[in-house]
């Protein structure tokens, strides 16, 4: 199948205008006659259902969760990027797009990067409109903080709760059409299958997951927001809940699925204390503004304080190695994510990490509380204030700026942040990775839309911090919208879509069929037990560092974790029930399958990216072999590969991978 992009022509700033003054449009008495699937209601899919209802088409809105306020989007911390320079720090839309496609490592896609840096700025006016608190300065104006990898303060923020209020206003504007009849809301229900007809996405199979009831569900198109696949891992900071389901089942019936491997490793995470735990918790990237990274500069240290002999209090200046800042002084702690991430793995892989299991570095405040302190001193008129006062007036600043999440880790590890330094590492977080779309969204099955981090096409191999809402809120609220209409137009004498075909027919007797297995199978293993076997080969051959054996034996270890899976897994309880045994089932069954190809895509791309450190660049021949390599200082890439002015993305359909048939060369990035 031959993939076409359908990028606009024309010069890149003016690829959307252009395109969104000539797509087709359905007129307001003809949307009213066409209904539209929405899987998913975090940022994404909540934004998409909300604003497609708004324009007057018919939603039918599917969560999981008990409600689309626990989608996973709640959990984000630190905030969201726009181009508003209302810092006067030099900040552009094409400085956004030029930070994003950098810091991906230039393996985006340029043109959608560049409309998301051009609709950003609306995305902070259509929350503010909705009520969204974001932090505000002493005028009144709204607030800006840093985020890594980029130079200028262009992130928006709610505290350390911006996800949740973000999806507060999306849910608020839900909710209003709800209450109007033009969002049929289906909380606890699961997508199970997408139904095709005629070549085309035409419903979907769901179980309603309180009552075990298959049903069918018809429409004109199918939009996914689902979100990542990041629980391949077992271990991450995504909800246990959080699943790549929806995604894989579009993939598994035509669905391109691309760039798979491209895994986010967050290096701001409590560090995990056992081999008991079932997720990691986040620490937000924001706390790398204030908080300076650290290890000992002497091994002897780091024994006496794993063995409780000192604490890193006792560490004066001169004992201590701030490595982000000693190896990347124009970026200091502010390093790509995928830097700091590697930089932290280096560090405890030479025997320095600072907790019990040696995965662990410091994040310490005392130099901001200081800082703060004595500017706070100067502004009201102490002279000569003592520690003690310093210290009391700057951990107020910090408290006001972070203080939920130094509460978080407090209760967690039961350390005081202010007085000790916090412990940290890096951890599986966000999949850049996913299915693949076009410039309109829409996947290689027609009518199939897929939106926010479920898709691939706005990250490349490295997302930048705070710009996960961004890409979310965009998709939902300024780009499906318009796109989405111009595959609709042609649908506007269609009609109802029937629910009694063939075709839903044959999808409901699949999903029925795996079900039943499920249930009748009488295996001796947990869910969890395969799907923690899977997660340590994820992590140990396919997670930060790789090599071609490693990937290789991890091809194989999952295939037979698979196999036996299907074999001995247990899954107690019954069909027509609640029943999370039987959920967890599906979606590690799904994950299974995933972790192969992701494996496999790994295997195929002889470079270090993102944040994948590969041990040998060039074992490969053609064109995945180039091995990206980075300035310290600047992060500029020396080379990397390019088709026709776009970056090079693999793109794999059932366990195959395939490039794009166009020649490749090299081009030189300053």
């Amino acid at each position: 199948m031959a993939l076409d992009s359908k990028v606009p022509k024309g010069p890149i700033k003016d690829k959307w205008t252009d395109y969104k003054n000539k797509i087709d449009l359905v007129n307001p008495a003809n949307k009213r006659h066409i209904d539209v699937i929405v899987v998913g209601t975090g940022l994404a899919g909540g934004s998409a259902a909300a604003t497609l209802a708004e324009l007057g088409y018919n939603v039918k809105a599917f969560a999981y969760q008990d409600s689309p306020r626990r989608a996973h989007s709640i959990a984000a911390q630190g905030g969201i990027n726009a181009a508003k320079n209302y810092q006067g720090d030099g900040d552009s839309t094409y400085r956004l797009f030029y930070d994003t496609v950098k810091g991906g490592d230039y393996r985006s896609r340029e043109a959608n990067v560049y409309r998301l840096a051009e609709v950003s700025a609306n995305i902070i006016d259509q929350c503010v409109a909705q009520g969204v608190p974001f932090a505000r300065d002493y005028g009144g104006l709204l607030d800006n903080r840093s985020f890594g990898g980029v130079l200028v303060s262009r992130t928006f923020y709610a505290k350390g709760q911006t996800g949740q209020q973000l999806l507060l206003g999306a849910y608020s504007a839900m909710n209003r059409q709800i209450a109007r009849g033009k969002i049929e809301m289906f909380n606890r229900h699961e997508m199970l299958d997408v139904v095709i007809v005629d070549g085309k996405a035409r419903g979907i199979i769901a179980r309603n997951l309180i009552t075990g009831e298959i049903e069918r569900h018809s429409a004109h198109a199918v939009v996914v927001g689902s979100g990542g696949y990041g629980n391949v891992y077992f271990l991450s900071t995504n909800a246990m809940g959080s699943n790549a389901t929806a995604a894989w089942k579009i993939h598994k019936k035509g669905a391109y699925f691309a760039n798979p491997c491209y895994t986010q490793i967050h290096p701001t995470c409590i560090p995990r204390s056992g081999d008991y735990q079932s997720k990691l918790t986040l620490m937000s990237e924001s706390l790398r503004n204030d908080g300076r990274i650290w290890v000992p500069k002497n091994l002897e240290d780091v024994i006496a304080i794993r063995e409780g002999r000192k604490k890193p209090t006792d560490l004066s200046e001169d004992e201590r190695d701030y490595y982000l800042e000693r190896r990347y002084p124009a970026f200091g702690n502010l390093v790509p994510r995928d830097v700091a991430s590697r930089a932290a793995k280096e560090r405890c892989d030479a025997g320095y990490g600072v907790n019990q299991t040696g995965e662990a570095v410091y994040l310490d405040f005392a130099s901001a509380i200081e800082r703060y302190g004595k500017e706070q001193a100067k502004i009201h008129n102490i002279s000569n204030p003592t520690a003690d006062k310093i210290y009391e007036l700057g951990q107020a600043i910090v408290e006001a700026k972070y203080g939920n999440l130094f509460q978080m880790y407090e209760k967690i590890v039961d350390q005081d942040p202010y007085k000790t330094p916090m412990m940290i590492y890096p951890a599986v977080h966000y999949t850049m990775g996913g299915v693949w779309v076009d410039y309109n969204l829409m996947t290689t099955i027609p009518g199939c839309y897929c939106i926010g981090e479920a898709n691939f096409s706005d990250h490349g191999a490295n997302r930048l911090g705070a710009s996960a809402l961004m890409q979310g809120l965009a998709d939902g609220y300024f780009v499906l919208p318009y796109t989405i209409g111009d595959y609709l137009s042609g649908d506007i004498r269609t009609g109802k879509i029937p629910t009694d075909t063939k075709e839903f027919d044959d999808a409901e007797k699949e999903v029925t069929d795996r079900i039943n297995f499920f249930v009748n199978n009488n295996g001796s293993k947990s869910v969890d037990y395969f799907h923690k076997k899977l997660g340590k080969v994820m992590w140990d051959k396919a997670g930060m560092s790789r090599n071609a054996q490693g990937l290789t034996e991890a091809m194989a270890e999952i295939k037979a974790i698979r196999e036996e899976f299907w074999k001995d897994v247990s899954v107690p309880g019954t069909a027509d029930e609640m029943n999370p045994e039987l959920e967890k089932a599906g979606r590690v069954a799904d994950f299974l399958e995933l972790g192969e190809l992701f494996a496999k895509d790994a295997l195929m791309r002889a470079e270090s990216c993102g944040g994948h450190f590969r041990e040998e660049s060039a074992e490969l021949d053609g064109p995945q072999k180039g091995e990206a390599k980075r300035n310290d200082e600047d992060f500029a890439f020396v080379a990397a590969w390019e088709y026709k002015g776009e970056p090079a993305d693999a793109v794999l359909h059932k366990e195959q991978l395939e490039f794009k048939d166009i020649e490749l060369k090299q081009r030189s990035y300053k």
